[in-house]
């Protein structure tokens, strides 16, 4: 059980975004998604159009849009002559509006119908039932979302649910492989909040995947972040980086002094990272799982 004295980042959301955006800056995570996006997701899109002309795409965890919006171009090279609905799922305030800012900055969307929803993915799944919703989804996207759900198997239970003959699921978690995989199976119980999943990784949903029978396609993304300044005590920048890579708020200032040396030392750890001309620099290898209507 998690230590009652530690908070989830996600209960700070100004904290979390500057963290996260920190995050960013200091990792590959966006660049090996981009790679994915043109290299890979033409091939998995090239077969959910089926002739039609119109086709209905659902974000779950949007944030600001930048990578939804690179994977909506590549499905309209796809079906250049097909309009898409987009329905935008984003609990941030915040997020969605840098999502619509965007939008507003970004030519040749007129394809694209946006309709935006400033909830968390239960609370659309809550929306979607009451509302008796028929509406088949082509595509449906979950990046980098699932460790905020109570239930990860759940959630995609359901969205697997909304897809269309020929749709695809396409979820991107880090790897179970990965240096933040082994950080959270060492100190899942320290660190994991239990009203939320943030130690799931993508050997957990293949494992839930495979107990029930659902064929799926994978593909890790290698990626790299710089961690070197976690290590300097005291460093603003590196306490923000703390806190995303543990998702606790304040882990330097609120975690045992025992605790916080063991993180310290499992993201040193030969396993976990490569230390290189003074860098530290951390294995944060994501995977991509894409999944077909359930049969």
């Amino acid at each position: 059980m998690a230590s009652s004295s530690l908070r989830s980042l996600v209960h700070d959301d100004s904290r979390y975004q500057r963290s996260f955006q920190l995050f960013l800056e200091r990792s590959s995570e966006h660049q090996c998604m981009r790679d994915f996006i043109n290299n890979v997701l033409p091939d998995i899109l090239a077969s959910i159009g089926d002739g039609k002309s119109h086709l209905n795409v659902i974000g779950v965890g949007s944030g600001a849009g930048e990578i939804d919006l690179e994977m909506l171009s590549k499905l309209h090279l796809k079906y250049p002559g097909a309009t898409v609905d987009n329905e935008v799922v984003e609990p941030s305030k915040q997020q969605l509006h840098n999502y619509k800012v965007l939008v507003g900055q970004t030519p040749g969307l007129d394809y694209i119908n946006f309709t935006w929803n400033c909830m968390t993915s239960s609370e659309f799944e809550q929306n979607w039932k009451e509302k008796k919703m028929t509406k088949k989804a082509d595509f449906i996207h979950m990046i980098q979302m699932l460790y905020y759900v109570k239930d990860p198997g759940a959630t995609i239970s359901f969205f697997q649910s909304l897809l269309d003959k020929n749709g695809k699921l396409l979820i991107i978690l880090v790897s179970g492989d990965s240096g933040w995989g082994k950080l959270m199976r060492t100190y899942r119980d320290d660190l994991c909040h239990t009203e939320v999943s943030q130690c799931v990784t993508t050997g957990d949903i293949k494992s839930f995947l495979e107990s029930r029978g659902v064929r799926y396609q994978n593909y890790v993304l290698p990626s790299q972040m710089d961690i070197t300044e976690c290590f300097s005590e005291g460093d603003e920048k590196g306490e923000l980086l703390l806190d995303f890579l543990t998702q606790v708020q304040d882990f330097s200032k609120t975690a045992s002094a025992e605790l916080k040396a063991g993180v310290l030392n499992l993201l040193r750890d030969p396993d976990c990272c490569v230390e290189s001309d003074g860098k530290v620099i951390f294995n944060n290898n994501l995977e991509v799982i894409v999944i077909n209507q359930l049969t």
